[in-house]
């Protein structure tokens, strides 16, 4: 995010942790990180990691401890619930902890984002419904089930 032209994350580098991720996705992500390979500045990030199952984390760190000797350069970020902290692939990679506050303005991040997501030529695509032509968008409402 230090420039506006810095693209967003690609579909290979981030995985979406829930409690249905499997072992073999994981380990999928995790080769693809700490195995090097051409055009190797990429980072690497965990959603939810603190969702994986007990198994999953395991191996996955199993895995890891395995791997990390093939490249000692990798960018591997894993992101938790801080209120989940003490579930396994938390606890295992605690000593790698740090502790983060943003270190732009939610107004950058907003510009930013916008920038990535603001569809170039509008057109009767989905994103005229959002504000500003945006391909992306949150519809919420304080009352359920209203068929959002």
């Amino acid at each position: 995010m230090n420039s506006p032209e810095q693209p967003l994350p690609t579909f290979d580098e981030v995985l979406l942790c829930t409690p249905q991720t499997s072992a073999e996705q994981v380990g999928l992500f995790l080769r693809r990180c700490l195995i090097p390979c051409p055009g190797g500045d990429k980072i690497y990030t965990m959603l939810y990691a603190d969702e994986l199952s007990y198994d999953v984390s395991c191996r996955a760190e199993e895995l890891f401890q395995r791997l990390q000797c093939y490249n000692r350069s990798y960018r591997l970020i894993i992101l938790c619930n801080c209120e989940r902290d003490n579930s396994y692939l938390p606890s295992a990679f605690s000593h790698y902890k740090v502790h983060m506050i943003p270190q732009r303005s939610q107004a950058e991040m907003q510009q930013y984002l916008q920038h990535h997501f603001r569809v170039a030529q509008p057109s009767s695509s989905a994103a005229a419904v959002f504000k500003e032509h945006m391909c992306v968008g949150i519809v919420s409402s304080k009352r359920a089930g209203m068929g959002k």
